[in-house]
């Protein structure tokens, strides 16, 4: 093969791409290429769950994004017209290092530059380019944009900026054709631009859906994005139909010219080579008084609650033949062998804080009941030797996973504990985490018709036969439901609603906070995971919690409870009164 998609937007360009992961990946596959890449708008949201489809599929996963580019300096936030906000660049990691240095390029976007959208600058992309190979991008690229506007040294200068910051070879002036008249006036231009400059080219397709057919459900989904209707004529629209994932023979086709530029995509895919580790635990260290360790320090304060919780600990631990000591001991054994000393030290110093701090904390709840650490700590108040509680549901040497401790706060005061675990840790190594809702069965129904301008009762109608089932999908109701089925049989208008909530089913809408979770690092997060930003302006990771717990990072659920709120008030009250 001599082609390899480089520029492409999934599911998690958000309400802009309808490419699914699972479905890009089969579809590279059945045409024949061993590598493909992930460029998403700004973020890097989706580079883990496409890393694993792409291995599993045996494809070459390329890590990348395409960015947004502050035409000065990313902290400039001048109200300005659309084209001067920012530009794009697409980046892909050729290593390890660029793949850091990618994570970092998109947190600045974020945490530093974002206005409209989360930009960089050339001082970000200076600082953080190793490792990292640049294309010139769309017709929203800098040197596409100037080329546009007849500005042709313009784009010269900005084509030779990108070149000096990524070095010689590193950077690529893109070509791309879906049929639109500029697009042809941009590539003449190239043309001339890379053998007057020595810039090689390379071609793409601006891929924002799969298959071809899938153009009119992806216009439903921009229309969802702008707040347009189909009928709309001033609405923003990819023209053309050409944005899917086209084949090796279709792409030499659009460019007979470029034979060189069509064999870059395979020369540059052969180059990136980024390697994901996974269920290797990066725990931060605990700092434990002086004249201890971690380990001497655990069993120190293990020490001195079995002491307050059972005496002298001689006593039977059931009927297993232990005494206390010997099953704390084994508790302690299996929990240091497996390299969570230091998860146990941190998860015991918040607890301690809240309750030193008068903030009501639950007895513990799960799995984690089971430890006698655990219940020594004070991390739980449940007995686990009374309630005959087993030690290995909670941590087991022969199934090797992250120890899970869910822990319960005064709803009111909640914040203040993860404000304490920042100050200790350091802000930028405390985050917390990303979810994201999704277009599900019947809310995406709702949504098609409306794009459709179909009458509201009507979509609410077919809504409704969807059942109120956890998990539900349009083919699990279809099954379940005759009614249904039988009125998408047989009406065309019904058909063509489903069929399009079909396409856009299950794709992310929005992200949102975790309620409860929260990321501690031994290092600045970014340096593990990119990092976004919440509706309030907080700083959230751009993965889920349990792609964090894959890659080994510690998470933890501080959960607000409002009954502890009420059972401390009620508290408060009984004491003043009586």
């Amino acid at each position: 093969m001599a082609f390899a998609h480089l520029h492409v937007h999934t599911e998690y360009s958000l309400l802009d791409g309808s490419n699914k992961i699972k479905e890009y990946v089969k579809r590279v596959k059945e045409l024949g290429m061993d590598s493909a890449a992930i460029t998403d708008h700004g973020v890097m949201y989706g580079v883990i769950d496409f890393y694993r489809a792409a291995k599993e599929a045996g494809i070459k996963p390329i890590l990348g994004c395409e960015v947004y580019v502050a035409p000065n300096s990313r902290f400039d936030k001048e109200l300005t017209g659309g084209d001067d906000r920012y530009y794009h660049l697409v980046l892909l990691a050729e290593n390890n290092t660029g793949y850091a240095n990618l994570m970092k390029i998109v947190s600045k976007g974020f945490t530093e530059g974002y206005y409209y959208k989360p930009r960089v600058d050339m001082e970000i992309l200076n600082r953080y380019h190793e490792g990292i190979i640049a294309l010139s991008a769309c017709l929203a690229g800098e040197v596409a944009r100037n080329i546009q506007k007849g500005l042709i040294d313009e784009a010269k200068k900005a084509a030779l900026k990108c070149q000096e910051c990524f070095g010689k070879g590193n950077f690529f002036l893109e070509l791309q054709d879906h049929g639109l008249p500029e697009q042809k006036l941009v590539n003449t231009t190239l043309l001339q631009m890379s053998r007057e400059l020595d810039i090689p080219m390379v071609v793409t397709n601006d891929v924002h859906y799969t298959y071809a057919e899938d153009a009119i459900p992806h216009d439903i989904l921009l229309c969802l994005q702008t707040g347009k209707k189909l009928a709309d004529e001033d609405r923003m629209r990819y023209e053309g139909g050409q944005y899917y994932v086209k084949s090796e023979e279709e792409m030499k086709g659009l460019f007979p010219y470029a034979w060189e530029a069509v064999e870059n995509t395979q020369r540059i895919a052969d180059r990136c080579n980024v390697e994901i580790e996974f269920g290797v635990t990066k725990l931060p260290k605990y700092d434990v008084p002086e004249g201890y360790d971690s380990w001497s320090y655990l069993n120190k304060l293990c020490d001195d609650g079995l002491a307050e919780r059972y005496g002298d600990g001689d006593q039977p631990a059931g009927e297993t033949g232990q005494t206390l000591r010997e099953r704390l001991d084994y508790e302690l054994g299996v929990i240091q062998r497996m390299g969570y000393v230091d998860y146990f030290l941190i998860v015991w110093d918040f607890i301690n804080y809240a309750r030193t701090q008068g903030i009501k904390v639950g007895p513990g709840r799960g799995s984690a009941a089971g430890s006698i650490v655990s219940y020594c700590l004070g991390i739980t108040s449940i007995d686990p030797i009374k309630y005959q509680l087993l030690f290995e549901r909670f941590l087991n040497p022969e199934r090797v996973s992250m120890p899970d401790i869910d822990v319960d706060f005064c709803f009111e005061r909640r914040q203040e504990v993860i404000d304490y675990v920042g100050r200790k840790y350091g802000a930028d190594r405390v985050v917390q985490i990303v979810t994201f809702g999704t277009m599900a069965a019947r809310g995406v129904i709702r949504d098609v018709g409306r794009v459709m301008d179909l009458p509201y009762a009507f979509v609410d109608s077919i809504a409704k036969m969807v059942p109120t089932e956890l998990n539900i999908t349009l083919d699990k109701a279809l099954k379940m439901n005759p009614e249904f089925k039988k009125l998408y049989q047989e009406d065309e208008q019904v058909k063509e609603l489903i069929d399009m909530s079909r396409r856009l089913e299950g794709l992310p809408r929005h992200t949102s906070m975790h309620a409860a979770g929260v990321v501690i690092g031994q290092r600045a997060i970014e340096e593990f995971v990119p990092l976004s930003l919440g509706s309030d302006g907080s700083v959230t990771t751009q993965f889920t919690m349990t792609t964090l717990e894959e890659l080994g990072l510690l998470k933890m659920d501080f959960l607000g409870l409002r009954t502890l709120t009420v059972i401390q008030d009620a508290e408060r009250l009984a004491s003043i009164s009586s």
